[in-house]
C-alpha cells in the first residue's frame, strides 16, 4: 500500500486571515486542503495558488458550525490518499453588542465553531500529525487574553482557545507534535462585517495586515513556539491583565466596544 501523502489542512480558508495561511503555506511548498462553507472562493484561492507554481489545493466545502467536520475531512482524505500532516483551525467568527442583547441561538452557534469544532479538529488527527512530524496552529486572538464586555462570548472563545492551545502544546511534545496559538490583534478582514463592526473602525496602532500576521503563525508554528502575537503593540496589550486592574481593563474596553456600537448606528 502506497503511503499517504501529507498535507495541511486550512479551515475558514476562503477569505481573510485563513487565505493568507494558505497561501504562505503553498509557499513554503505545502499541499493543502482548504475547507470553509463559500466553495467559490475557495476554488478561486486554489486556482490562485495553482498559478503561482505550486500544487493545486483540494477544496472542501463544508459548514464547520454542523456536528461530525472532522469525520467528514477525514473521509475525504483517506478517500484521496491524503493524511493530515498540519491542521490549522482558523475558522471563527464574532458579533460586536452586548450578550443579553444579541441572539441566543447566534451566539451559541459562535461557541460551537470557535471552541467545539475547533477542539474536535484538534483532537482527531494526533496520530497523524505524530507520524508526518507537524502540528496544529490555532488562531486565537490578542482577545484571548483580555475580558470582553461588548462582545462577551467571541472574547470568551478565544481565550479559550489560547488555553486549550497552551496545554495542547505541553501535552502533545512528547510526541513530537507542534503547537502553536496564533494572536493577531485587529485585522481587516470580512471578520468586521460579520461581526457588525463598522468599516474602519480599527486602532490603526494595533492593526495589522493578514499576510505579515500568516507569515509571523506560520514561522512560530515550525519553529515550536507556544503562542505568537503579532505586532509590537499587540504585545503590550497582552501584558495589560498583568499590570492594570481588572476593572480598568473592563472598563476601557466597554468603552471601546460602546464607540464602535454607536459608530455602527446610523443617525436619524
Amino acid at each position: 500500500m502506497n503511503a499517504l501523502r501529507p498535507v495541511a489542512v486550512v479551515t475558514g480558508a476562503s477569505s481573510g486571515i485563513g487565505a493568507a495561511l494558505a497561501k504562505v503555506f503553498a509557499r513554503y511548498g505545502h499541499d493543502l486542503v482548504l475547507v470553509a462553507r463559500r466553495q467559490d472562493k475557495l476554488a478561486a484561492l486554489a486556482a490562485e495558488i495553482a498559478r503561482s507554481g505550486r500544487a493545486e489545493p483540494l477544496v472542501l466545502p463544508l459548514d464547520l458550525g454542523q456536528s461530525g467536520a472532522s469525520k467528514r475531512i477525514g473521509e475525504v482524505l483517506a478517500a484521496r490518499g491524503l493524511a493530515p500532516q498540519f491542521v490549522v483551525n482558523n475558522a471563527a467568527f464574532g458579533l460586536l453588542g452586548e450578550a443579553a442583547a444579541l441572539d441566543r441561538e447566534e451566539q451559541l452557534a459562535m461557541i460551537d465553531l470557535n471552541v467545539r469544532t475547533l477542539t474536535d479538529l484538534s483532537l482527531a488527527f494526533l496520530d497523524s500529525l505524530a507520524r508526518h512530524r507537524g502540528g496544529l496552529l490555532n488562531v486565537a486572538s490578542v482577545a484571548g487574553f483580555l475580558p470582553g464586555p461588548g462582545m462577551a462570548v467571541y472574547y470568551a472563545t478565544k481565550a479559550y482557545v489560547l488555553s486549550f492551545s497552551d496545554a495542547l502544546h505541553y501535552e502533545l511534545r512528547k510526541k513530537g507534535i507542534r503547537v502553536t496559538a496564533l494572536c493577531p490583534g485587529p485585522v481587516k478582514t470580512e471578520f468586521q462585517a460579520r461581526a457588525g463592526i463598522p468599516q474602519g473602525n480599527l486602532p490603526r496602532i494595533l492593526a495589522q495586515p493578514a499576510e505579515s500576521v500568516a507569515e509571523a503563525g506560520y514561522r512560530g508554528l515550525m519553529r515550536g513556539r507556544r503562542c505568537v502575537v503579532p505586532g509590537f503593540f499587540n504585545k503590550v496589550v497582552t501584558f495589560l491583565p498583568r499590570l492594570v486592574p481588572r476593572r480598568l481593563v473592563l472598563a476601557a474596553i466597554d468603552a471601546s466596544q460602546n464607540r464602535r456600537r454607536k459608530s455602527a448606528t446610523p443617525v436619524t
